[in-house]
């Protein structure tokens, strides 16, 4: 089959569905779609898509169906009931979730003859079906070269491997990336506002620091990965004490000092545990330990 010969159902048309099922639409698939307020689907229709008046009937009309729902329960409860046949038909569950509920899923679907990929969408809706937005995927790869055509709709796509929990992981991972770059440009920010430098003007400066600081990521990740910590740039010690440099300086300018003060509790539990002498990345191992209340 090419890239429009794949009939395709959505099933959740929130904005997201809705984004998904409209790139369908776009690059040509025979698109049907479900959604619990029948009336989310006007507008797709209005573009060509299907509505099927039930869930089974929406897992009927396409050979690959890409559900979108509010949770993992959600996704079991419409898919689990009498009239939904899953045997033969492959899944793509773009619904958010924790690995350990991609996993579970797939179980699921599989003892019911399904063939089922796990993803994640690292996008907003406005950008589905453009190359900016990126679209994870994991589970058996098989199924995911037989629908690849078909998914490239949808923007960037990516197999992770064929454990069913890798593209939450992922998700959270790079969650945990967005969140903690933005946190550590707000504290900057913070700052320098206090001596009437606004935002706009520390944000170049910001980004190229980001931007430095990726460049160390490949070669942080050998050492990682190898277990093996030498300091070549800077021993963690010394990162402490530019780190008690920052909450000395954000409390005497009156900003939140709780960051910078976790980066040095962990820098700290790890010098006291002998590894003072070691570079940056030898935190991984505080990462690693579950935390403590």
């Amino acid at each position: 089959m090419n890239n429009t010969d794949t009939p395709v159902t959505v099933i959740g048309l929130g904005l997201m569905g809705q984004a998904l099922a409209g790139a369908f639409l776009k690059a040509g698939h025979p698109t049907t779609v479900w959604n619990r307020t029948a009336s989310k689907a006007d507008g797709l229709v209005a573009r060509g898509a299907t509505l099927a008046p039930t869930v089974g009937d929406a897992v009927r009309a396409g050979s690959l169906t890409v559900i979108c729902v509010t949770d993992y329960q959600a996704v079991r409860e419409l898919l689990g009931t009498s009239d939904v046949e899953l045997d033969g038909t492959t899944l793509v569950n773009l619904t958010s979730g924790d690995s350990a509920q991609a996993r579970k899923t797939a179980r699921w679907a599989e003892q019911r003859g399904a063939r089922y990929l796990d993803g994640a969408v690292m996008a907003v809706p406005p950008a589905i079906g453009t190359p900016e937005a990126v679209i994870l995927h994991s589970g058996p790869q098989a199924d995911f070269d037989a629908h690849k055509p078909a998914l490239d709709a949808l923007g960037t796509v990516t197999h992770l491997g064929a454990d069913h929990g890798l593209a939450s992981l992922y998700d959270v991972a790079g969650l945990a990336m967005m969140w903690s770059v933005l946190n550590a440009w707000l504290q900057g920010t913070a700052l320098l506002r206090t001596a009437g430098v606004d935002a706009a003007t520390y944000a170049p400066f910001a980004r190229r620091i980001a931007a430095g600081v990726a460049e160390w990521l490949p070669g942080y990740a050998e050492q990682i990965d190898s277990g093996s910590f030498p300091a070549e740039v800077s021993a963690l010690e010394t990162d402490a004490r530019a780190m008690a440099h920052l909450i000395e300086e954000s409390e005497a300018v009156g900003v939140n000092a709780e960051l910078p003060k976790l980066f040095k509790a962990m820098a700290d539990r790890s010098i006291a545990a002998g590894n003072g002498g070691k570079q940056y990345p030898v935190l991984i191992e505080e990462f690693s330990r579950p935390g403590t209340d």
